[in-house]
Parts: C-alpha cells; structure tokens; sequence
C-alpha cells in the first residue's frame, strides 16, 4: 500500500513461474502465486504439463513449495546470493504476460532491502532487471546459471515496470523449504523488542561515539529479551562479543 509518498507495492498474480529444486518434482515459487488458489497446474519447457500438490507456502517471506509426480527432472542448482556484489550482472527468467520462457538482464542494485513493506521478513536483492506480471517465483540467476533469488515483487506507481525489482535471496528460501518439508511450517526464533535504527540525531542524544547499532524501543515482558536484561533504552552495537 502507498504511504508517506512512498511509490505502492504491486505483487503479481494468477498465473506466474517457478523452478525445479529436485529431480522428484520439488519447485519453488512465490506464495501469491499458488496462496489461495485451488488448482495448481505446472507447464514445464519440454511441453509435459502437470497437476502440482501444494506442500507449504510461507507469507511472511512469500516463498512457496510445490510438488508434481515426475522423476529424473532437470534441478537449477541453487547460488550464493551473499556473495554477489553491487553491480553484477544478473537474469530473471519467467512468462511475463504469459510469454514462456522470458530471459531478462539486469545487474544487482542493493542487497539487503528491508522495510519495504512487501512481506513481514525483508532481506530483498534488489535489481533492474525487467520484471512483469507472470514473473513472479521465477529464478534470479548469477552469470554461472545458479539461482540466487526468487523474482517476488516490483515497485511502481503505474503497475508496470518501472525500473526495479526486488526478489528473495535463495538462502532464505531453502531455510523456508528445508522447514517446510521437514515440519509443514517454517520455525523461526522470537526476541522480543522493537527496535529502530540509530540515525545521527538519536546517537548525538544517546552520546554514542558513532551512528551505528540499533536502539530498542520496546522490550515485552516475559519474552526472550525480557529474560536476558534488556531493557526499552539499550542499544546494541554488537554481537556474541
């Protein structure tokens, strides 16, 4: 949604794109691609088309697992989207207005998107490679074909591309697959505390020697934070020493 002048989120959905993670039939997409839908039908580049069973969808990261019966398929073998660097080269495949198999190019703009307001955890890397409707969960792919990303969302004040794209690392994505597979849902750990980023205004206040570490503005009671000491006020510049 719009706010504070802030361009709007547009996700794309109905039909939208995917990729084979394990030659039994394991492919990964976008939640708002396959959420709320009640028939999945997957068409892969062979022609082969097939019934797809939906085995967990996560919105707070909108990554999503399906299944289809089939053996010995052909995997897109997952990258390492930390190492990317600002200025890589970078391509999106999906069927954008239902144009199969679209390769777009692009070079990284930003890692570690956050407070964007497209999904509750926010770690995006950010691109300008064209992203349209029906590219939502496809592949974001390194210059050595490795996926390191899963097309998820751009921001716009048209609803068309307007320049930037945002797509979720895939090492956040085999957490949520490896969860889902493994308990039906995905387990994450809970702190406790809201906290807000140090600008300069706030350390010049606090009489912190640099604008770095973040402030905690809340701590709830009985939380995990709330246990260890920490108290609405501190400020953490560290961790684990």
């Amino acid at each position: 949604a719009p706010g504070r002048g802030r361009a709007p989120i547009f996700k794309q959905t109905g039909q939208g794109s995917g990729f084979i993670i394990s030659k039994d039939g394991y492919i990964l997409t976008n939640t708002h691609v396959v959420g709320d839908v009640d028939k999945i039908t997957v068409k892969l580049a062979d022609g082969r088309e097939f019934q797809a069973k939906k085995i967990g969808a996560d919105s707070k990261t909108e990554v999503a697992v399906i299944k289809i019966d089939a053996d010995d398929l052909p995997v897109l073998e997952i990258g390492k989207p930390d190492e990317l660097q600002i200025g890589e080269w970078v391509i999106a495949i999906g069927n954008p207005f239902g144009l199969k198999e679209t390769l777009t190019v692009g070079v990284v703009s930003a890692k570690g998107r956050s407070n964007i307001g497209i999904t509750d955890y926010e770690n995006f890397i950010q691109t300008d490679a064209a992203i349209n409707p029906g590219n939502s969960g496809g592949p974001l792919l390194n210059i050595d074909g490795e996926a390191v990303g899963i097309n998820t969302a751009i921001m716009t004040m048209s609803g068309n591309y307007e320049g930037f794209s945002f797509a979720v690392p895939a090492n956040l994505a085999k957490k949520v697959v490896n969860d889902i597979k493994q308990f039906g849902f995905v387990q994450r750990g809970w702190l406790g505390v809201e906290i807000e980023n140090i600008d300069d205004m706030r350390a010049r206040k606090l009489q912190i020697p640099e604008v770095a570490g973040v402030y905690i503005a809340l701590v709830t009671r009985n939380g995990a934070a709330y246990d260890a000491g920490l108290q609405s006020g501190d400020v953490i510049t560290r961790l684990n020493g």
